[in-house]
Order: structure tokens, then sequence, then C-alpha cells
């Protein structure tokens, strides 16, 4: 198993939109490709700050997924393009984790 730990800083005054964006539009359209989504969290004390966390079988997996979500005509036309407003793309950061025996993430 793969559990990824994604953090991402939102521009300002983008977060709420960030959100709305990802509930309606890429947290389904991940799920229907096959992505399994752990959980998603707003940043306490930072107004900026969103986290998810995405789980895979193992890498092969991630690949095939990260493939058919990320090279689809749906992704590259139509869902990538509205991220940069929303996002600060270059604050991006992926925690790539194995759970442990004793992790209630599995």
């Amino acid at each position: 198993m793969l559990i990824e730990l994604r953090q991402y800083r939102c521009q300002p005054g983008e977060r709420d939109n960030w959100v709305t964006f990802l509930n309606e539009v890429i947290i389904p359209f991940q799920v229907a490709k096959g992505m399994v989504i752990v959980g998603s969290f707003l940043g306490e004390a930072e107004d900026d700050h969103y986290i998810w966390i995405r789980r895979f079988d193992n890498e092969d997996h991630r690949k095939a997924l990260y493939a058919a979500v990320y090279e689809s005509d749906e992704w590259v036309n139509d869902i990538s393009p509205k991220i940069p407003r929303m996002l600060i793309r270059e604050k991006i950061d992926v925690t790539r984790m194995i759970p442990t025996a004793s992790s209630m993430i599995r």
C-alpha cells in the first residue's frame, strides 16, 4: 500500500473556491477513474492551506491511475487550466508514505 499526503497552498482568497472545485469537480472525476481519496482537510491555523490524502495499492497502481487521470482529455483541457488561479503550484508538497501495521489508514 502507498499513501500520498498532498499539501497545497491556495492563491490569496481562493481556498473556498478551491475546496468547492475540488469537491464538485476534481474528487468526483478522480474517484470515477479509480482514485481512493482517504481524506480532505483545511489547515486550521493558515487560511491558504489545503491537505488531502490518496491511497494506492502499489506503485504500479499509482502510475496507472495517474495516467488515467492526468493524461485524460478532460483533465488536460477542462480541469487543469482552472487550477492555477486557485493554487500556487510551486508550493505543492507531496509526501509518499507506507503505512505501518498499526496505521488506521490501510
